[in-house]
């Protein structure tokens, strides 16, 4: 059980104090003083309904707590998304019980809908007596209809109709009720049809049938590993970010949390990138999910060009998102502006996503998967343009909002494109330029080899032409089998990161802004993704004892929930950026297998499909 922690300040709660809950189509965070902070319906991408998150007064939330707050704490039920949240009063001890329900024949194993479009909330009083504080405030001006079996709230800002409905009857959308030992209040928050699948369950029903299809679908994943409780968390965290009706995975659920507090590198996450596609499948597949795997891999070869262009990202539906706008009027997470909705990133030109979506489509056949005549058209295609791509500048994995450089990482995925069509086509016998392809692949590595060397720092560097500073990014190389990890150039990398990038306790930066420019000028956290592509290199290149060093320290700054940020503020380990960061939870999987087998004898590959061989 986590530890009791004193009741939040009047401030802004630390991203660190929320729990996810979620039902394959939208979710919600909610904070340890009994607060949904964020939530947006119907879907994960729809406007905010609640988001106290980014602006305490104006940003709308859903309270639950009693008077005299004291201490709280946090926990989900063993292997569910369903949280619990313990407040501690002056007078007495309340449970909260946060859930999504589920419709009653849910399926989490299989990519099918299986939300019923309602929040669940159900406070019991453990001990004691409380006065018990209800407000529901959804973001902006709410019309606001009282039925004999509940509340009726139009929010026009979110073009959604909302239902209320509780066990017992309150006097308003604001007030407070008298409980005591043993009595309870259940909450039920729907936007769905009326009529809607399982929405004629009572409360209790709703929550009994999603424990069960939670644990059930939990029972699936691969358990022998280091750390289990986090990789079966990670696992179920990633899970509360699949949007059940196609399979895309969205980077994370919210928007704007900054990577750093006063500063304005604050993104909309709340997408799906054809980038992570490619590293969540693998992870996936290794810790017994490949139905979560082969939903995000159909996801991501259907988005994929379907408007005549290849973009870094897309909405849930696989369609372009929105254009990034500014929102002036909210003040931002601990008053850190701008709030940002829409992500300008998805007009960007980035050449790894070449490789990303080969290395998509590679996957997908490997396990058996049939590419159609006109998925593969594309496909060839795409390799034909990476052959030339690697050439000319880019915006790179990190999305830099300066003059596109010739990145080496870039580079790398344009020979992970070609390498993976060669593969196909020889393996498939599809149509195909495999011999050439295959030859390029092989050229382009010994360009990356000589040509982002600097024999001065002894390290790669960020760009071809041996120019600009570090970048951490080169740790994928290994992962993406462009170059081994105990090449000797990639050791020497490895260690020029470790020393350059290093923040301290094995957190790394992604590259410093004063020696790689990114149109920011600002300092931001560690990423914590960069620290596990460390894990990796060090296994791979045979420093198993120092990589299971590394990783449980990385494992020691997960929140008391087992929930990980994009990045950590490496003097105080607070989280930073958007949360929880689904990159984040995908490298604790990939390097707790990558442990697991070291631990057993074998040698850490970093990939191991016989499709390699």
């Amino acid at each position: 059980m986590n530890e009791w922690s004193p009741a939040p300040s009047a401030g802004y709660l630390p991203i660190k104090d929320h729990g996810l809950i979620g039902d394959g189509r939208t979710c919600a965070l909610v904070g340890r003083d009994g607060t949904v902070s964020f939530m947006c319906v119907p879907r994960f991408d729809a406007p905010p309904l609640f988001c106290s998150l980014l602006d305490r007064h104006r940003g709308g939330s859903f309270l639950l707590a009693p008077d005299g707050l004291r201490l709280s704490r946090q926990h989900y039920l063993e292997d569910t998304g369903v949280l619990v949240t313990e407040l501690r009063a002056d007078t007495g001890l309340v449970e909260i019980t946060d859930v999504f329900p589920l419709r009653p024949d849910a399926r989490l194993e299989v990519d099918t809908p299986v939300g019923t479009g309602e929040l669940l909330r159900h406070v019991r009083v453990a001990q004691g007596s409380v006065e018990l504080r209800v407000a529901v405030r959804p973001r902006g001006e709410t019309q606001v209809e009282r039925h004999a079996d509940g509340w009726e709230l139009t929010c026009p800002k979110q073009s959604v109709k909302l239902h209320l409905a509780t066990s017992r009857p309150l006097p308003g959308l604001e007030c407070a009720l008298r409980l005591s030992q043993g009595e309870d209040l259940w909450v039920r928050l729907r936007w769905s049809e009326p009529h809607a699948a399982g929405s004629g369950r009572s409360a209790s029903q709703c929550l009994d049938d999603t424990v069960r299809a939670w644990r059930r679908w939990s029972a699936f994943v691969m358990a022998d590993t280091p750390r289990p409780d986090l990789v079966r968390r990670s696992a179920i965290t990633l899970k509360l970010l699949d949007y059940a009706e196609n399979g895309a995975i969205v980077a994370a659920p919210t928007s704007s949390l900054p990577e750093r507090i006063g500063g304005d590198r604050n993104w909309d996450y709340r997408y799906a990138w054809i980038r992570d596609a490619a590293y969540t499948v693998f992870a996936l597949r290794r810790i017994g999910l490949p139905d979560e795997a082969g939903g995000f891999l159909h996801w991501a070869l259907t988005a994929a060009g379907r408007d005549g262009r290849l973009r870094v990202l897309y909405d849930v539906d696989g369609r372009p998102p929105p254009p990034e706008v500014i929102e002036a009027e909210l003040e931002g997470y601990d008053r850190s502006a701008p709030v940002r909705w829409g992500n300008a990133a998805a007009e960007q030109v980035q050449h790894d996503v070449y490789g990303e979506l080969l290395d998509c489509a590679f996957q997908w056949a490997a396990t058996g998967r049939p590419l159609s005549a006109g998925l593969w058209h594309r496909l060839s295609g795409l390799a034909e343009q990476a052959r030339s791509a690697w050439r000319t500048p880019d915006h790179g994995i990190w999305e830099v909002r300066t003059q596109a450089r010739p990145f080496t990482y870039s580079a790398a995925m344009c020979q992970v494109a070609l390498d993976r069509a060669a593969r196909l086509a020889i393996r498939l016998n599809l149509p195909g330029n495999a011999a050439t392809w295959a030859a390029e692949a092989r050229r382009l590595t010994g360009q990356i080899i000589h040509d982002a060397w600097d024999e001065r720092a002894h390290s790669f560097t960020e760009h071809l032409g041996a120019t600009g500073g570090l970048d951490s990014s080169l740790l994928a190389l290994p992962l993406r089998r462009v170059l081994p990890a105990d090449h000797p150039r990639m050791v020497a990398t490895t260690q020029a990161i470790t020393e350059r990038l290093g923040a301290g306790d094995g957190f790394l930066y992604r590259y410093l802004p004063q020696d790689s420019p990114d149109g920011l000028d600002q300092p931001e956290g560690a990423f914590l993704l960069c620290s596990f592509w460390l894990v990796d290199n060090l296994a791979g290149q045979g420093r198993i004892d120092e990589a299971a060093e590394l990783f449980d320290k990385l494992c020691s700054c997960a929140s008391p929930l087992g929930l990980l940020a994009e990045q950590i503020d490496p003097y105080d380990h607070s989280f930073l950026g958007n949360f929880p960061q689904a990159l984040s939870h995908v490298g604790l999987l990939s390097s707790a297998v990558v442990l697991a087998r070291a631990e057993r004898g074998i040698r850490p590959e970093l990939s191991t499909h016989a499709w390699f061989r």
